[in-house]
């Protein structure tokens, strides 16, 4: 598992709000809802859609391409045409800056 890698300060997310941002050749989602922030992976499992283009619903994001919806917390598939997970991220605040942790699954 890799180390936590800072990848915004806080200050500079609105609340709600998303960022794309790329760790270790990977694209992820940083999230912020209700002062809490989140991290997915920025793929669509139904079609490898970009997460981060799409609108964010309270906890959930909506993939662009087709609707699907995933939970901000924990990457879960709410909605068809998706119907796996997509991976979540550990999440830290490290001194006003959003620090977060890659999972490899």
């Amino acid at each position: 598992m890799s180390e936590f890698v800072r990848v915004a300060e806080i200050e500079s997310f609105p609340n709600p709000g998303k960022q794309v941002v790329e760790l270790e050749d990977r694209l992820v989602v940083v999230v912020q809802v209700d002062g809490k922030f989140y991290c997915i992976d920025d793929v669509c499992t139904h079609d490898g859609g970009p997460l981060g283009d799409g609108e964010l619903l309270g906890d959930c994001l909506v993939c662009p391409r087709h609707g699907a919806k995933f939970r901000v917390t924990d990457g879960s598939a709410l909605t068809m045409p998706a119907t796996e997970a997509t991976i979540s991220h550990e999440v830290r605040i490290e001194d006003g800056w959003v620090a977060v942790r890659l999972n490899s699954d």
